[in-house]
């Protein structure tokens, strides 16, 4: 089995690659090809647990969408952002401390034999493997070290479509600029151009299709509606932008976006469920008026916390669940609820915490990476409706969690709500911390807090493959994967 491969470039992050290739993984799968998704290196805190270790969401997704089982071969190198000069390396699955201090471009002599090895792997052992390149394929000051984009898509022999946000404007500019940087043996690999983003009456576009494709060669063989609610989670940034709720407003949820949020993902589903408003907040005043406040993961959790406190977003919390509002913290999200973080390792930073739950994270150099299964066992107050309710989902983190002191858990201070110090609740029961990311991703826990659930990842997968299936040129996706 030798697999045509097909990959997906944009003209700049955030034109639109990961849904795209998200929709080609399960567009070509429905045909009965075996098929996977491949993105030699991502930069992004949104990770996912797999058997091997961790690998970036948006590959999560796409294998997914394939029907694949997801595999570390499919991201072999996922560059956690920590601040703007620092990046947690992982390489196969696993933070690789080495790398993790190296230059940047001295990296990528080091780990292409690894990122080459696994792309060959999976062309061996399918039909169909979808790539994906990051940012822009014509950086020419990263040329030289490139893996990601044309080095793959060359020692693939892939397929290439380039896809532009035409939203932002100078889409034909962006597409004609890219393809003119490349080089002349990359330009033969492009098959295609893609619009996405577009509003309005697509005859409007004429003749710039056309003058295009006499410019280069390469024709226009899709042009792609915008689509808000895709229901795809986003892999780069929030989605507050667009964030409406299904009918009237019954709850809002307000998720703290602080700079190194993580694992953003696991919030789509409430995005999507009916009566829920899910909004992103970075100041006091946009906290206003929110049911629930939720501090989501955090790559640098001090780092954040110091975020927070200059923002005055501690007092607004701390006044919200003083007043009984509901407060949810997740991973990074529940060490900012407690009273410290001790660092003796130099992993993240010592930090005094929100003081809302009488517990204390120590950061350990092990780092915990693993699915998870486990069941709430009584909780009081706002989120009673969870009691015994199993949950299934995984843990990505620096550190462990405990009550602050003996007396915290003999007065009855803090609660432990799920076993092995995974979740804790206050006396009150309005302030959750738990370790377990993707809680909402559970349809038993969408039943229990909204008696509702969003629509599953299947239907979102199929609707994307339909959406391509409409728009692209006839004949044009079959001709990706023939003869070359």
């Amino acid at each position: 089995m030798t697999a045509h491969c097909v990959m997906v470039l944009g003209t700049t992050s955030g034109a639109g690659k990961s849904w795209l290739t998200t929709a080609l993984c399960r567009y070509y799968a429905r045909q009965g090809l075996k098929v996977a998704p491949f993105k030699a290196q991502n930069m992004s805190n949104n990770a996912r647990v797999v058997s091997e270790g961790e690998i970036g969401s948006a590959q999560y997704f796409q294998a997914l969408a394939a029907g694949a089982v997801p595999d570390v071969r499919m991201n072999p190198l996922l560059l956690k952002p920590e601040k703007d000069t620092q990046s947690q390396v992982v390489l196969m699955g696993q933070v690789n401390a080495e790398l993790s201090r190296m230059e940047w471009r001295g990296r990528s002599a080091s780990v292409w034999p690894v990122v080459s090895r696994a792309l060959d792997e999976l062309i061996a052992e399918n039909d169909v493997v979808v790539m994906e390149g990051a940012g822009s394929p014509a950086e020419i000051n990263l040329k030289a070290s490139d893996i990601v984009n044309m080095r793959a898509a060359q020692h693939a022999n892939a397929a290439c479509l380039l896809v532009t946000d035409i939203d932002r404007g100078g889409a034909f500019a962006h597409l004609y600029g890219t393809w003119a940087m490349l080089d002349e043996a990359e330009r033969q690999l492009i098959k295609g151009f893609v619009l996405n983003k577009f509003r309005g009456d697509a005859k409007l576009l004429a003749p710039g299709p056309q003058m295009l494709q006499d410019m280069t060669g390469i024709p226009t063989v899709a042009t792609l509606p915008m689509w808000w609610q895709h229901g795809l989670p986003e892999e780069d940034g929030v989605f507050d932008d667009h964030s409406v709720a299904s009918g009237a407003v019954s709850t809002t949820v307000a998720v703290i976006a602080y700079p190194r949020i993580s694992n953003l993902d696991e919030f789509q589903p409430l995005k999507n469920v009916p009566g829920v408003r899910l909004k992103w907040v970075r100041s006091p005043a946009e906290l206003m008026g929110a049911d629930w406040v939720i501090l989501p993961g955090s790559k640098h959790t001090s780092g954040d916390l110091a975020w927070l406190r200059k923002q005055g977003l501690d007092q607004a919390i701390a006044a919200h669940a003083g007043r009984g509002g509901a407060v949810l913290g997740i991973c990074g999200g529940l060490q900012m609820l407690g009273e410290a973080l001790i660092d003796p390792h130099g992993i993240d930073g010592n930090a005094p915490g929100l003081g809302l739950l009488p517990v204390v994270t120590v950061f350990d150099e092990a780092k915990t990476v693993r699915h998870r299964q486990a069941a709430f066992t009584p909780l009081r107050g706002l989120w009673a409706a969870m009691s015994g309710v199993e949950v299934q989902g995984y843990e990505i983190h620096h550190g462990q969690t405990a009550p602050h002191s003996a007396m915290a858990a003999a007065g009855d201070l803090v609660h432990a709500v799920m076993p092995e110090g995974l979740a804790w609740q206050n006396h009150a029961g309005n302030v959750l911390g738990l370790y377990l990311h993707g809680m909402f991703e559970d349809p038993r826990v969408l039943k229990a807090l909204f008696g509702a659930a969003a629509p599953t990842l299947d239907s979102v997968f199929d609707g994307l493959a339909d959406y391509i299936g409409e728009h692209f040129s006839p004949g044009v996706l079959q001709s990706l994967i023939g003869p070359r």
